[in-house]
């Protein structure tokens, strides 16, 4: 509610101070006016009239700009709570593998356990090669156990 309220205030500031630019007089016709053209059209006088419209440019800008800071800081506030990259949607989403079964999702079948004792055909029993070693068993350390 309260960008909604500094944007709508950023653009009729913004608005305001086009406006008083274009009605305000350039550096250049200051010469004219020695001379006596345009100081009797003036509402304010020959000063008057560019001073109050410069002073209220000038509040209007410090607005403007205290304006833009407020919303650059609620934007990045915003953009600060919400997640930045790809792996944090990921993180935010994986599923554990205890549960990822248990999601219905069809697309991956599930695969029935084996009953205890049944061979499956990878389980094959098969004479191992004459040039392979069989593999040592570990000490107690961890370390597998030198070859002779």
């Amino acid at each position: 509610m309260l960008r909604m309220v500094l944007m709508a205030v950023q653009v009729f500031v913004s608005i305001g101070i086009v406006g008083l630019v274009l009605l305000q007089r350039g550096k250049g016709a200051d010469a004219g006016a020695g001379f006596g053209a345009g100081a009797s059209g003036t509402v304010f006088g020959a000063r008057g009239a560019r001073t109050a419209l410069s002073r209220f440019t000038a509040i209007l800008a410090a607005v403007f700009m205290l304006n833009s800071l407020a919303l650059a800081y609620m934007g990045n506030q915003q953009a600060a709570q919400q997640q930045k990259t790809i792996l944090d949607q990921a993180a935010a989403g994986a599923e554990t593998p205890a549960t990822a079964g248990s999601s219905g999702n069809a697309s991956t079948p599930a695969v029935p356990a084996p009953a205890p004792g049944a061979q499956t055909p990878g389980d094959a029993q098969t004479p191992a090669p004459a040039d392979v070693p069989a593999p040592a068993s570990a000490p107690e350390g961890g370390a597998p156990a030198p070859q002779p």
